[in-house]
Parts: structure tokens; C-alpha cells; sequence
């Protein structure tokens, strides 16, 4: 798979975007940037639409038929960078902590790519904010503006620390998990610590909660399935000798089928209740953003590993389901189509302050993506002329 491209010009790029991470539906510079660079190409073949932060782009084919579409990220993290770049996070305790520059830098350099050697289908490329929360694919799928360009087939990726630069990861079926946040708030009544028995602890009853929710998975949820629930950050009372008249917990619950995740919401609302009895206090709670779980299309999924594997500068690995979450799973809802994990080669892990992917990886992903839409198109092509 060749490439005319220029590649250092997308490293270059995505350490732009590292400089200015925003959170979701904050993208007002990051859109900003991908416009301006969506400005300087011929505009010949390509239609830009904006959606809120994002950017929708199509790049004509040359007879087109069907529509192919691709899928990156935008938002960053709220951690406070500590990877000592040169070209480190320029806001104050935000990062691309989740490899969404890259993401970008990769979607710019495939549609740079079919600009300049269209292929005969059309090409749809999403710009998607607000992947880490609230959540941008379910309402930007839902704009009835962008449901004119609705892809009949979607690809998207996701950088992996754990595999070294460049490998493709992949498996037909559920890839990542259904993801729910959660949020409770426990109301009681403080007093002073001399006095326990005077007041309603909820420090106690959050502590005592947190075991009570680690039950489930063990005692709730059937050992075949896989799920997790994990709380994440506690808070509770204002002074050491102040009895706690109110404790918040914030964690997440993931899970690999949407049973268990409708089974796990069940217990802790009914576990609520008890705690309410039991410490005579008051519960409140959400699940924030919930999204659902990345599943490939088997025979797609099959078709791009088959075709991978062909690739003499690919190296493909059929890897297991894992228990992260990604909004990309309402657009597999939506539109046939998969998600594959790039390896990035890096010690720390997603979500890491001191997360530095191995560039080298933007050139495999161009090169991929570029290299499989192209086959497909021509194949289509040639089956269509014969």
C-alpha cells in the first residue's frame, strides 16, 4: 500500500492538537483548527458541514454508489499533563489523554488522501465531539441535517498502549464493553462526632455501600458474563470531628452485555432502598452518560481482517473483547461497520497523565484506512462493470 502523502505533515498536526485539548462540547479551538485546514484543500470534491463542535466532511467519489464513512474523536481529558513534551497541553489540567489527537490527525490525513486519489464511492468523514462525556455520537446520529450523508458502511480506531506501533488489533463481535457512569448522593443528618448517636452518618453508610455494590458482580452476575463496577472517587463531610450529613460516590459500571448492565442497575437501586431503611437517610442517583457496547459486523469485520492480513506491511492481531466503553457503538447501532485498536507502544495506559504514543503509528492507520476503503471501492467498481 503506497502512499503519496506527506505524513510528517499529520505528526506535526496531531502535536497542534495535543497543544490544546478541550472537553466535550468545549472543541471551540479544535474545530477551529481542523477548518482552517479543511480550507486549504481543493474544494473540488469536498462538501464541510459544522454540527455544534464537530465536523461532518464528504469527499466525493468519482462514481459514486455508496457512501463510506469514517469516525474520529475530538475531546480531550480533564488530567493535567505530565509528559514533559515540548509541545505538552497548553490549558491548565486538560490533555489528549485518550489518543484523540491522533484520532484526527489520522481522519485529516485520510480524507487529504481521497482528495487528492479519489476513490469511485463517496467518503463521509466524521469529526465527533464529546466521546469522554457527555457523549457526541447518539445526538450527532440524530441531527436530521446529517442524516443526508448517512454512511452505508463506518470504520473507526482507537490508539492501544499495549500493542507496539502499528499493530492492528480487531475481532468480529463485541469488541468493548456497555459503559454506564454512576452517580449517588447519600443525605443523612451531622452532628458532632462526640455524639454518633445523635446524627446519621453517611460516610458510614458509603463505606459501607461501596462493599455492599463490589456483591454484585460476584454474587449477581452470572461468571460467564464479564462485568466490573468500580467507584472511582468518594466524598463526604467537611471536618474531622463534624459528622458527615451528606457523602457523593462517582464510578462506573461496564459490562459485556446489555442484560447485565440492566441486571447490575437493578441491584443497586434496590440495594438503595435497603440502605435508606437501614441508616435512615435519603439516596439520589444517575447514571450520567451511558454508552453501548462496540460491536463489529462479523462479515465486515472478517472481510478487513482477511484483506489486513493480505497486506505484506500490516501486522494483524484477532484480539479479545475489553472492558472499555466508547460512544462509536451507537454508530455500529445505526450503520454497519467496526472499530479496530492501533498500537501505540507506550508504558502508560489510557487516560495517563504521561501517555506518549509512538507517532509512527499515524502513518500504519493513513495507510490502512486509506489502503482497505480504496480496495473495497475499486472491488465494488469492477464487480459493477463486469
Amino acid at each position: 500500500m503506497g502512499l503519496s502523502l506527506d505524513v510528517s505533515r499529520f505528526v506535526t498536526i496531531r502535536r497542534d492538537l495535543h497543544r490544546i485539548p478541550e472537553l466535550g462540547f468545549q472543541e471551540f479551538k479544535t474545530q477551529a483548527y481542523l477548518l482552517r485546514y479543511l480550507d486549504e484543500l481543493p474544494r473540488e470534491r469536498l462538501e464541510i458541514r459544522t454540527w455544534h463542535t464537530g465536523i461532518l466532511v464528504k469527499v466525493k467519489g468519482l462514481s459514486p454508489q455508496r457512501r463510506l464513512g469514517y469516525r474520529c474523536d475530538m475531546d480531550g481529558l480533564p488530567i493535567e499533563e505530565d509528559t514533559g513534551l515540548p509541545f505538552r497541553s497548553e490549558h491548565p489540567g486538560q490533555m489528549h489523554a485518550c489518543g484523540h489527537d491522533l484520532h484526527m490527525a489520522i481522519g485529516l490525513g485520510v480524507l487529504t488522501h481521497f482528495v487528492q486519489e479519489p476513490m469511485e464511492d463517496d467518503l463521509i468523514v466524521f469529526f465527533q465531539p464529546a466521546e469522554e462525556g457527555p457523549g457526541g455520537a447518539k445526538p450527532m446520529l440524530e441531527d436530521p441535517d446529517l442524516k443526508e450523508w448517512m454512511p452505508d458502511e463506518i470504520v473507526a480506531l482507537h490508539v492501544a498502549p499495549e500493542y507496539e506501533a502499528g499493530v492492528i488489533a480487531t475481532r468480529p463481535g463485541i469488541l468493548f464493553a456497555n459503559t454506564s457512569e454512576l452517580f449517588i448522593d447519600l443525605y443523612g443528618k451531622g452532628g458532632h462526632a462526640a455524639r454518633p448517636h445523635q446524627a446519621c452518618d453517611m460516610v458510614v453508610a458509603a463505606a459501607q455501600f461501596v462493599g455492599q455494590l463490589q456483591t454484585i458482580v460476584a454474587r449477581n452476575i452470572d461468571p460467564i458474563d464479564s462485568a466490573v463496577i468500580t467507584v472511582g472517587k468518594i466524598e463526604g463531610g467537611t471536618k474531622q470531628n463534624i459528622i458527615a450529613d451528606h457523602a457523593r460516590l462517582e464510578g462506573t459500571i461496564r459490562t459485556l452485555s446489555a442484560e447485565s448492565m440492566a441486571r447490575i442497575k437493578a441491584r443497586i437501586e434496590a440495594m438503595l432502598a435497603g440502605l435508606e431503611k437501614a441508616f435512615e437517610c435519603r439516596a439520589e442517583w444517575n447514571y450520567g452518560s451511558t454508552y453501548m457496547q462496540v460491536k463489529n459486523e462479523a462479515a465486515l469485520t472478517r472481510e478487513f481482517m482477511d484483506w489486513a492480513a493480505s497486506q505484506p506491511d500490516v501486522k494483524l492481531i484477532e484480539c479479545r473483547e475489553a472492558m472499555t466503553g466508547e460512544d462509536f457503538g451507537f454508530f455500529l447501532e445505526a450503520i454497519p461497520g467496526f472499530m479496530f485498536w492501533l498500537g501505540v507502544e507506550t508504558p502508560y495506559g489510557l487516560h495517563h497523565a504521561k501517555l506518549r504514543p509512538d507517532e509512527r503509528a499515524i502513518e500504519t492507520a493513513i495507510r490502512t484506512v486509506t489502503g482497505y476503503f480504496s480496495w473495497k471501492s475499486s472491488n465494488r467498481a469492477a464487480k459493477t462493470n463486469s
